[in-house]
């Protein structure tokens, strides 16, 4: 368990809190590329407790900027996105993707406070789909090169789950749960539908769980793994929480990057990142922006869970745990040691922010930047192919 003051250090998430500092440090997602259209080329995004807009110039370049105008505090969300920036509404100032102020109506030519006025930008970069933004200080880390991201040998597709209404760090700890597959989904599923067919993976006695900490040059985080038994037995190789926010997981034929966005203290919303490798390891052309689908809603007409979904599913026990549990109440087992070795990761990562020093896992060498490749279990794999065959 953790004592309250504890709690509240390693969940809250907004400037000047100490995990709000340390997430401040990463690239986090905040947007499918696929949002910002020719039609409405501008998004409200919350990051971090921040309210932010997502906007695409005319010229095709990505800027974020706080929604809220440095002028007279009206929203930009609803300003004018021009050629060379975003015009707001208001009194029509208009600032660029780097936050600088190009243009004041009604002001004097040589007026000083042109160049006084800025907005508050952040760094902005697309990978296969997803937007990404760093909220740190300067200067921007390199952007991982995720090898699933980057890979053409199949088909990327992303989808972006409704809004959670619960803590960041909820969705984290369940990353490292590795026997909640066994009731949550697979025993659900067989109740609800008379046989485990979507869960069929985890519907296998589970003998043995394993976790440890991940420490490589260019990425950290937990691995764990999970030793089947019975007539299916299998010892997995595992696969990653990448600390500190995503879940490199393999889902049947797919290999997925799970990628969750702390948007306050209280709610977080989560890209799945698919990527389906084809048959023959040949790159094959792709399109010019992923496709998105939004997922839909975790409940049903009732407002009751629907449990139908992984999604739904995941949502229930994340979300009943209460907008930020309780960790003071809690009794962990042996089972649990992979969510203790997180918190012990994320513990020592905020004492390395306050010490003045780079988290591991921010790259600033382009040589480490080369296309991190991870491991994982190929038991979803090999099972989903033996099933297309019966």
């Amino acid at each position: 368990m953790l004592s309250n003051e504890l709690n509240e250090t390693v969940t809250r998430v907004g400037r000047g809190t100490p995990a709000g500092e340390l997430l401040r440090r990463y690239w986090l997602p905040i947007a499918a590329e696929a949002d910002l259209t020719a039609e409405k080329p501008i998004k409200k995004v919350r990051v971090l407790g921040e309210d932010l807009v997502l906007y695409r110039d005319g010229q095709g370049r990505i800027g974020l900027l706080e929604e809220q105008c440095c002028h007279r505090s009206a929203s930009l969300f609803y300003g004018f996105v021009e050629e060379d920036g975003l015009r707001c509404p208001y009194h029509g100032w208009k600032f660029d993707c780097s936050g600088r102020c190009i243009e004041q109506p009604f002001e004097p030519a040589d007026s000083p406070i042109k160049d006084e006025a800025r907005q508050r930008a952040y760094s902005v970069q697309v990978a296969d789909g997803v937007v990404f933004a760093y909220l740190g200080p300067a200067p921007a880390p390199i952007l991982p090169r995720w090898d699933v991201l980057g890979r053409r040998d199949g088909v990327h597709k992303l989808f972006v789950l409704p809004v959670l209404n619960c803590n960041w760090l909820q969705v984290m700890e369940n990353s490292v749960d590795p026997t909640h597959t066994y009731y949550l989904h697979a025993h659900t599923f067989a109740v609800k539908k008379g046989k485990p067919d979507r869960g069929a993976y985890y519907y296998r006695p589970i003998e043995k769980v394993g976790f440890e900490i991940v420490k490589e040059e260019n990425w950290c985080g937990v691995r764990k793994q999970r030793f089947y038994g019975g007539e299916r037995g299998e010892n997995e190789f595992g696969h990653p929480v990448i600390f500190p926010n995503m879940l490199l997981s393999p889902q049947r034929e797919h290999l997925v990057m799970h990628m969750r966005l702390p948007v306050d203290d209280t709610h977080t919303l989560i890209f799945r990142h698919q990527f389906t490798p084809n048959e023959t390891g040949k790159d094959e052309p792709q399109p010019k922006i992923v496709p998105v689908q939004y997922d839909a809603s975790f409940r049903n007409e009732a407002g009751e869970y629907h449990l139908d979904s992984f999604a739904s599913q995941d949502a229930m026990a994340w979300e009943t745990q209460g907008a930020i549990t309780d960790r003071s109440r809690e009794t962990l087992g042996v089972s649990d040691g992979g969510v203790v070795l997180l918190r012990k990761l994320l513990r020592e990562q905020i004492k390395v922010v306050q010490d003045g020093k780079d988290p591991h896992g921010v790259l600033r060498d382009p040589a480490k930047s080369a296309p991190i490749k991870i491991d994982v279990s190929e038991g979803q794999a090999r099972m989903a192919r033996e099933m297309a065959q019966t």
